[in-house]
């Protein structure tokens, strides 16, 4: 009897929210139109760093130099001054980040077995592109050094680093992942918010409270489309990230899609929680996107390091829901661990949707207010 009203309750919800254009567009849309733009928006890979070279040796080692430099792919090279006095004007209007000065007896001090030195100018103005600009000029500088057999002095200790997990280091792979749990923190919250509410200002929520419906059932019923459409939506933004963007899935699907799930009750818990308490539907989206954006956003480790935050905001990340999917993702697409070593969160996860789940059960009550 109780699954039958469930079922009931859960196709009169499919119903609306078939005959609502604009639910059906942001259900199914939004989340494909959200990580294509933050896919592509969202990068800390830097190419193309604009760059002038002043070559005062003009040999044909500061030209192999000057070479090397354009064919990395990093620096634009637009201009060789003749002047350091004139690479001033491209610093200032933003022209050039990057200045590269190569004093006169550079190939001289070269060819004797000397140090050459090569000065360097960086706008640090944005200083995350200054500090990957000098990153990648030292290395270029090595390479070359490398390329003319030049004198190099050993350090004692020669370090040889390996990158695992993403070798390529290209950023896209570590926020993918975290944008599928972003996209689905707002959508489903955003989706239900907007449930009870409805109903209320509808005036129909009446009628429900005068049915024998019990509120788990209203709840769980309310619930069921919603939860469709996530998992739905979860799956086609799993398959964007690995075969539109090239994002590796390394670890176990059905583990993924398990645990998404679990994700996708506590946040559709949350949105019926809003929804319960808002009673308005503009004041129940203005809800939801505050409390599931925003903190998503900022402190699920997505976008900064959690261990950088102060400690107060350390403390708050723990309250939110979308760390422990961030890592979980992480965790499966990049590293392909087994589920042995993010159970942890997995199970908070878990408490989290029951207890949010108990808290819409306890706040909603069956009479007119």
């Amino acid at each position: 009897m109780r699954f039958i009203r469930i079922r009931a309750v859960a196709k009169k919800e499919t119903f609306h929210i078939l005959r609502d254009p604009f639910s059906l567009a942001m259900a199914f849309l939004m989340p494909v139109i959200l990580l294509v733009i933050f896919s592509y928006a969202i990068t800390f890979d830097i190419n193309d760093i604009t760059a002038v070279i002043v070559d005062l040796d003009k040999s044909s080692q500061s030209r192999e130099f000057a070479s090397q430099l354009k064919e990395s792919g990093y620096f634009s090279v637009v201009a060789h001054p003749d002047r350091y006095a004139d690479v001033d004007a491209y610093l200032d209007s933003g022209r050039a980040r990057v200045a590269v000065m190569v004093p006169a007896g550079f190939s001289k001090d070269l060819l004797t077995g000397r140090a050459a030195q090569v000065g360097v100018i960086v706008d640090g103005s944005d200083s995350n592109t200054a500090t990957i600009a000098q990153g990648y000029l030292t290395a270029i500088a090595e390479q070359f050094s490398q390329r003319i057999g030049g004198p190099r002095v050993l350090p004692l200790v020669d370090s040889r680093a390996r990158v695992w997990f993403n070798p390529e280091l290209k950023s896209r792979n570590f926020i993918v992942p975290g944008l599928i749990a972003l996209i689905m923190s707002v959508i489903v919250a955003l989706l239900t918010s907007l449930t009870i509410a409805k109903e209320w200002e509808r005036g129909t929520m009446e009628q429900l409270i005068s049915t024998p419906l019990e509120t788990p059932e209203l709840i769980i019923g309310k619930m069921v489309p919603y939860f469709v459409i996530g998992f739905i939506d979860t799956i086609v933004s799993v398959l964007m990230g690995t075969l539109v963007f090239g994002v590796p899935l390394r670890g176990s699907v059905v583990v993924l899609l398990g645990l998404s799930g679990v994700f996708l009750f506590g946040g559709l818990s949350w949105g019926l929680l809003i929804s319960i308490v808002a009673r308005t539907q503009m004041l129940a989206s203005q809800m939801a996107i505050l409390s599931t954006f925003l903190p998503a956003f900022l402190l699920s480790g997505f976008m900064f390091l959690i261990a950088n935050m102060p400690e107060a905001l350390q403390v708050v990340t723990y309250i939110v829901p979308a760390r422990y999917f961030v890592s979980i993702l992480k965790d499966i697409f990049l590293k392909g661990n087994p589920f042995s070593v993010f159970a942890g969160e997995a199970l908070l996860l878990t408490v989290y949707g029951l207890l949010v789940f108990a808290i819409a059960n306890k706040k909603f009550q069956k009479k007119i207010v």
